[in-house]
């Protein structure tokens, strides 16, 4: 398989505090989904696509992420003193990551049909897009809630904030780094960057060929679990 042209950041710093007790003894990405862990998952769409670099950022707990990735071509981006949030966590791995295009995924999620990062990497246009997110409408999403987050446009841009945002981020997105690289700030989300794009008319959307589920509170496990299991048997 020729290699994937982005590297991969895996987002996997977050406590996880909508899983209650189980993240009292682990980070939320070692809980196991179908017998294996979440970033693992993760990491196996990023093998399938042909990603030749990838990095994982850690906080919490983190001498168990890095125990449970010992001997895999994964880097670590380690944030020591407190947590950066997403778009503080992507700018610390930047030295890691390289220049360009980023390939992101978070470490909370379960896809199944065509593999997330192969669909992003084949529609995105350099000359038009600064971000391209994998969604999906919000009645094909699976333990996420009743809201969306974007609206999408029939040319594949997204907007948010005038209703009617009926979808779903679901965890998958090129990015173009320069905003990240040039904010001043260390600790602070991906949202604001989005924001920034969507008003500059360089944020785009597509869809999931596929399924997805939100693994961030307890109840997401099982349905995870059923979604799997429908498409492997199915």
């Amino acid at each position: 398989m020729p290699g994937f042209p982005f590297p991969l950041m895996v987002f996997a710093a977050g406590f996880g505090t909508r899983m209650g007790a189980l993240t009292q003894d682990r980070p939320k990405p070692l809980i196991p989904v179908a017998g294996k862990p979440l970033i693992d998952h993760a990491l196996e769409i990023g093998a399938q696509a042909g990603v030749t670099r990838t990095v994982v950022n850690t906080h919490y707990k983190a001498d168990q992420m890095a125990a449970h990735l010992a001997g895999r071509a994964v880097r670590i981006s380690h944030e020591a003193d407190r947590i950066l949030e997403t778009g503080g966590g992507l700018k610390a791995a930047l030295p890691l990551l390289g220049d360009g295009p980023v390939a992101i995924l978070n470490s909370d999620g379960i896809w199944t049909g065509a593999n997330p990062l192969a669909q992003l990497a084949h529609a995105w246009d350099p000359e038009r897009m600064e971000a391209l997110l994998l969604l999906l409408p919000l009645d094909r999403t699976l333990a996420h809630g009743p809201k969306g987050d974007f609206s999408l446009a029939p040319d594949g841009r997204i907007s948010r904030g005038a209703g009617g945002e009926d979808h779903v981020y679901i965890g998958a997105q090129i990015l173009l780094t320069d905003r990240i690289a040039a904010t001043p700030d260390s600790a602070f989300g991906l949202n604001r960057t989005w924001t920034e794009m969507i008003a500059d008319g360089t944020a785009f959307g597509l869809v999931h060929d596929g399924g997805w589920c939100d693994v961030g509170h307890p109840e997401g496990i099982a349905e995870a679990e059923r979604l799997l299991h429908s498409t492997r048997h199915g």
